[in-house]
């Protein structure tokens, strides 16, 4: 079995986790393979028994992966659907950091849950994406144009509103004057999306929400909309420039660009412990249940 693995050392002791995949890992066989830039923050610190020499590096994926493991939180996780993109490839986070509504493998049941995924006991959630193109194009968007959670628009350099002309499948829906305009995917919409007031909904939900930021027209509501939906943006503003953000990744365009985003023609894997759900990490998470009248 071949694995890739990425992560970030934001968190305390990062290395005591690390060593406990690569052992569960190596107990079981598995050819490990870790991003060159992430081995490398490895070398920096003390605690690896594993010789770092004797470990595998990738710098780009390709399909001969089994699985692919995100060590950190959810910012992480994204970050490791840039280097999986169409591949295909099943995911794994193991969240190391705080909230992880997307790496939902907690930091203390990493072995249990690396022997379950060597012996097969876990289910793949597929989970949509969305793609951006511009008019005229833009070379910071390519080739990583896609989004798992959330393709935003925001002001830049001011503290002025903007105006996004929304149109859905070539008919006008509305005018947005707000801070900015968040377009996010079932998967997205308990991140940016919910802290701005959108819906939470299922990660197979076959669906996309708009959600206004800071609408100063307060009827300018969330709206979920199928996702075979294409959405058509223009951005005026005092400026002439506005933010467009993919998931962390951002970019900067110009007021005369057209932008469509719409649902990708691929999916992201995600790998699914046979005793998770989605409904029980809302109630984790979000602490639904919790109420000592319950």
């Amino acid at each position: 079995m071949k694995i890739g693995i990425y992560g970030q050392f934001y968190h305390k002791d990062p290395e005591e986790y690390i060593q406990l995949i690569l052992d569960v890992l190596q107990k079981n066989g598995a050819n490990v393979f870790i991003e060159e830039g992430f081995l490398k923050i490895i070398e920096q610190h003390e605690g690896i028994s594993t010789p770092v020499s004797s470990i595998e590096t990738f710098k780009k994926l390709d399909t001969s992966y089994d699985f692919f493991l995100s060590i950190g939180g959810d910012g992480t996780l994204l970050k490791s659907v840039t280097f999986v993109r169409d591949l295909g490839i099943p995911i794994i986070g193991i969240n190391t950091g705080r909230l992880g509504f997307l790496a939902t493998i907690q930091k203390e049941k990493i072995t249990e849950s690396i022997q379950n995924l060597m012996e097969g006991k876990y289910q793949i959630s597929e989970r949509s994406l969305l793609t951006i193109e511009t008019t005229p194009p833009n070379k910071e968007l390519s080739p990583l144009n896609f989004a798992l959670n959330e393709i935003a628009v925001n002001r830049k350099n001011t503290t002025s509103m903007i105006k996004v002309d929304t149109k859905v499948d070539d008919e006008y829906l509305t005018s947005y004057w707000s801070d900015g305009l968040i377009v996010s995917t079932p998967t997205g919409s308990t991140g940016y999306s919910l802290s701005c007031g959108g819906p939470v909904m299922d990660p197979g939900a076959s669906s996309i929400i708009i959600t206004p930021i800071a609408p100063h027209n307060l009827n300018a509501r969330p709206l979920v909309l199928p996702d075979s939906s294409v959405l058509s943006l223009k951005v005026s503003g005092r400026e002439d420039s506005y933010l467009v953000s993919l998931d962390s990744r951002i970019a900067t365009l110009t007021n005369d660009t057209h932008i469509t985003i719409k649902k990708a023609p691929f999916t992201i894997k995600m790998v699914q412990m046979e005793n998770s759900s989605f409904i029980k990490t809302l109630r984790e998470k979000l602490l639904w249940g919790e109420d000592k009248r319950n």
